[in-house]
């Protein structure tokens, strides 16, 4: 593979209208591009600032075989590569010059990647992220189906979903600020939320969705505050939304989940999500950061 073989742009429309059909073709291991691109489309590259704008599609034999992207915190998101692609992008990025804060992809294509951005770098990788892909195959209500239902958040219910998305990000360890002034800049906004009512009414679990695009689906965040967990409530928003999405037309639905966490790791797999592949995350630290 030759370097350019790589096709830059900071021209999404144009970069979608290329790449568009393989993200496509593969909507569960491209989850993560499709719903940040399409977010990105929709709302204008500028609103992230320039240094957001970079895209990238290899191409071989007229066809895009992988896409990577720089996200707005200047994070690479890359497809999956062989290694020996890995390297050939590390050294044409290194070479342009770009500036990249980490990586994030599959286990292997990340390690590859980040293994050759140090070579040709200097720079280190250490490993800051770590999810397990997870999609649905036969949905399946917990037994017994705790006392509630399900109801899709409103506007007056902002401030409550603001104040558990802050509890969410605080639990798995996202430094963010969310408040009324940073809600639209967060991974949070732009997703529906639905919450586990008690019969009183009371709110006791939540669950949010990004929208169809690519017909994926991701549910992503779903928090139970820790006083009441153990009760079931998690697993039956986690059926609604679900549920919802497949309604919605859906023909694949995902999640991610922390790999070192058993108990949510069992709960998805009781409600039938199937687990996928590892994707991980690595920093990029060097002297003149």
């Amino acid at each position: 593979m030759r370097p350019d073989d790589w096709h830059l742009t900071e021209d999404i429309d144009d970069f979608l209208a290329r790449a568009g059909d393989f993200l496509c073709s593969r909507p569960v291991m491209h989850n993560t591009p499709l719903t940040t691109l399409e977010k990105l489309r929709a709302r204008g590259a500028d609103a992230y600032g320039a240094e957001a704008t970079v895209f990238g599609r290899l191409e071989s034999g007229g066809e895009v075989r992988a896409i990577f992207y720089r996200t707005p915190r200047g994070r690479l998101t890359l497809t999956a590569l062989s290694p020996e692609q890995a390297d050939t992008l590390a050294a044409h990025l290194a070479g342009l010059g770009r500036p990249f804060s980490g990586v994030t992809a599959d286990h292997d294509t990340a390690t590859a990647f980040a293994e050759a951005w140090q070579r040709h770098t200097g720079a280190a990788a250490v490993r800051d992220w770590w999810g397990r892909l997870y999609r649905l195959g036969t949905l399946t209500p917990p037994e017994p189906v705790p006392a509630g239902r399900g109801r899709l958040v409103g506007e007056r219910d902002h401030e409550h979903v603001m104040r558990w998305c802050r509890e969410f990000a605080a639990d798995v360890g996202e430094v963010v600020s969310i408040d009324a002034a940073s809600w639209g800049g967060t991974r949070f906004a732009e997703k529906r939320y639905t919450f586990w009512e008690t019969p009183d009414g009371t709110p006791v679990s939540m669950a949010g969705v990004n929208p169809l695009v690519g017909g994926q689906v991701r549910v992503d965040p779903v928090y139970t505050p820790a006083h009441l967990r153990g009760r079931g409530y998690a697993g039956a928003v986690t059926v609604e939304v679900s549920r919802a999405a497949l309604a919605a037309g859906a023909k694949e639905v995902v999640l991610f989940t922390n790999p070192a966490n058993p108990t949510s790791n069992a709960l998805y797999q009781r409600v039938g999500y199937v687990p996928v592949i590892d994707f991980i995350g690595f920093d990029f630290a060097c002297a003149g950061r």
